[in-house]
């Protein structure tokens, strides 16, 4: 069904767009899926702002396919736009949200030093990450101002949020056991999941960026190869996205380390303490 949403069939398709179709349609049932474990298993109560973050992605998807063709250009790039704006937000309030729960033991003095040195040292690294655009590009009078300034909001975001997530993924993974993310925890594989897809990010942000510096093509076939190129580190970029959300799909289905033996105690004292009274 959802392979029917695409204009062409794929029979038709090129190569190249065959494998952004699948990708697409195996993205989003992921997705799908992953929202069922999260709310179907009582994980959207303690990670709120992650399940909000897959239903913004979700509907991200949704709205690239099923809106592309059937609006206006700028109607359709100011919906796109403001969803990848929003996206960056987000993700923001998912790091705080996992570092809460990772370091919930830790003194607040701690908490807050760490956060702002990781803030400073991800914000360092992005400013010098890419060119910025000249302030007149960005001129709030025009629409088209606008739209650069959304973009860039949008780019900027999504990299300073991947630098903050591998921070926080380390920490996560080196001093969480003295906490509340220990190994086979929820707050720890959705830490690791997102470190992975934000590596995969960082890494595909710089390779397209030593391309763009550095080729120079002198004829049209030269071009479409290295167009190619970029395409299928795209197309990587996304099958690490989904091997993300099936490894949150495994590990959220199933209870963190501990958890039934806790549901356990309650039930198993009480019924000796049945057995004293009587």
């Amino acid at each position: 069904m959802l392979l029917s949403l695409f204009v062409t069939p794929l029979h038709s398709a090129p190569p190249g767009q065959i494998v952004e179709r699948v990708l697409w349609t195996l993205t989003f049932a992921a997705q799908l899926v992953l929202l069922v474990v999260l709310m179907g298993r009582d994980r959207a109560r303690r990670f709120p702002w992650f399940t909000a973050g897959i239903a913004l992605y979700a509907l991200r998807l949704m709205a690239e396919i099923l809106l592309a063709g059937r609006m206006a250009p700028v109607p359709l790039q100011e919906t796109l736009l403001t969803l990848a704006d929003l996206t960056a937000v987000v993700g923001l309030l998912v790091l705080i949200e996992l570092a809460r729960r990772a370091f919930s033991g830790l003194k607040r003095s701690l908490w807050i030093v760490n956060a702002v040195g990781l803030l400073v040292v991800a914000s360092g690294v992005l400013a010098v990450w890419g060119s910025w655009p000249a302030k007149s590009d960005l001129a709030l009078d025009t629409l088209l101002g606008k739209l650069r300034l959304m973009q860039l909001l949008a780019q900027k975001g999504d990299l300073l949020v991947a630098l903050l997530t591998v921070g926080l993924g380390l920490l996560v993974v080196l001093f969480g056991r003295r906490f509340k993310a220990g190994w086979r925890s929820h707050a720890q594989m959705i830490a690791i999941g997102l470190s992975t897809v934000a590596i995969a990010l960082l890494a595909l942000q710089a390779t397209v960026q030593s391309i763009i510096q550095t080729a120079h093509p002198h004829s049209q076939q030269e071009y479409e190869r290295i167009v190619g190129l970029v395409g299928n580190l795209v197309n990587a970029n996304k099958l690490v996205y989904l091997c993300a959300l099936l490894w949150w799909i495994v590990w959220l289905w199933r209870d963190e380390p501990g958890a039934a033996q806790a549901v356990q105690i309650p039930a198993d004292s009480t019924d000796a303490s049945a057995e004293e009274k009587q």
